[in-house]
């Protein structure tokens, strides 16, 4: 089989579609359905307009919070604990055993930790002068498991 190798700066969600179909198939071959779903936790303001909140999605037992903010407006009011409890509550209610996610050292990591968050890994210099953490929680007692 011949091929070729382009590289673009375009983003291509046809292509975009395609590698990742080609990914859950190789996946699903290996580990079985991810039974991925995306969840979303939404805050909105008495208008209905959105103020932030949590987007991320649940695959192979485990939640993934990809997007998570809170406006200064509403930090250190439990807002943003609030949350992040319901995103977790939703995950276990999906089947869901544990939780990751990634933040920089100038986000949230101290308020991760405060909700039962560990560090698991880490990049330095991303970007650089700053380290980009991985983080991890257990969000059934190991009975529950």
């Amino acid at each position: 089989m011949t091929h070729t190798i382009h590289i673009t700066d375009r983003d291509d969600d046809a292509f975009a579609d395609f590698t990742l179909d080609a990914l859950r198939k190789f996946n699903a071959s290996k580990a079985g359905p991810s039974h991925a779903r995306p969840l979303a936790v939404e805050i909105h303001d008495a208008q209905g307009q959105p103020l932030g909140g949590l987007t991320g999605s649940t695959s192979f037992g485990w939640l993934f919070i990809k997007i998570f903010v809170i406006p200064e407006s509403l930090r250190g009011q439990g807002v943003g604990t609030a949350v992040m409890q319901a995103a977790e509550r939703e995950a276990v209610a999906r089947g869901c055993h544990s939780a990751w996610l990634d933040t920089f050292e100038f986000q949230a990591r101290r308020f991760y930790e405060k909700l039962g968050y560990s560090c698991f890994g880490q990049l330095p210099d991303y970007p650089v002068g700053h380290r980009r953490f991985f983080m991890r929680k257990s969000l059934v007692s190991p009975a529950e498991s």
